[in-house]
């Protein structure tokens, strides 16, 4: 692979990029993976900036169905609306005929000094402080073995207690195994984190299946941890709705994202 978290390849064609599934890049038992639905979010945000030439400002992906380890993902981009400053773009992603995802998305930059932000990290321990928790599926080949979680509060993957959290917060440390550097398209993956946050919040094991995702992106800096503020807002019906904000280690707010998720109790 590249330096990406996954194998983006480019054609001939600069609106057309492939991706190779494997099970590094899925999730799920191991006679039953699929890819993590961040993957595709991930990977269509970089085939957008390099078809575009432009940062994306926001994108939101809704998950139609699943594609499997050992097959090949197309990402179409389409480019409506091209101005002089922001683009307006999405990602139409398929196995064959078969559509899995779909992201729209807009891209630019405006010519503005101001910049502030009001969302503040929370105070969290230092990642080194902090116990790592691997993934209850983290073993053999899959995307949680390639991704490295300290809780600094709440509880992470199967929980023992059967109560609801007070405040439904889980705050995360998260970073890419093997040096991966953290971009626009890695924060798209750790977003795809949000349903984590459901067993904390219930105090059971739980989490759910990806309906949708949205991420909204300000300034990417160099980090190597991004601190992950999940908030479970609600659940009702059999769905679950939260959101996350995503800081570096220096407390830059670098991204904010939502999901709302098919609920699923263990």
């Amino acid at each position: 692979m590249s330096d990406l978290f996954f194998d983006l390849r480019s054609t001939h064609n600069p609106h057309r990029w492939f991706m190779p599934l494997t099970p590094e890049v899925c999730v799920g038992p191991p006679d039953n993976q699929f890819m993590f639905g961040g993957v595709g979010m991930a990977a269509a945000i970089e085939a957008m900036e390099r078809t575009c030439e432009r940062p994306v400002v926001w994108a939101t992906a809704q998950y139609l169905s699943y594609a499997r380890p050992g097959t090949v993902v197309d990402l179409d981009v389409w480019v409506p609306a091209k101005g002089n400053n922001i683009s307006q773009a999405r990602v139409i992603g398929h196995v064959g005929d078969k559509e899995i995802f779909t992201v729209n998305a807009a891209l630019g930059t405006r010519p503005m000094e101001l910049s502030h932000a009001w969302a503040r990290a929370p105070e969290a321990p230092p990642p080194a402080e902090c116990p790592e928790t691997p993934h209850w599926r983290g073993q053999g080949e899959n995307l949680h073995s390639r991704i490295e979680v300290r809780v600094a509060k709440g509880r992470y993957g199967l929980s023992p207690e059967d109560e609801l959290s007070e405040d439904g917060r889980l705050v995360l440390w998260i970073r890419p195994k093997g040096g991966i550097p953290v971009t626009r398209g890695m924060l798209g993956v750790m977003a795809d984190f949000v349903p984590s946050g459901f067993a904390n919040a219930l105090g059971r094991g739980g989490g759910g299946n990806s309906l949708d995702n949205t991420i909204r992106l300000l300034q990417v800096v160099p980090t190597e941890w991004v601190l992950c503020e999940i908030q479970i807002h609600a659940v009702h019906g059999g769905f679950g709705h939260g959101s996350m904000h995503l800081f570096s280690e220096s407390g830059v707010l670098m991204a904010t994202a939502s999901q709302s998720v098919i609920l699923r109790l263990r």
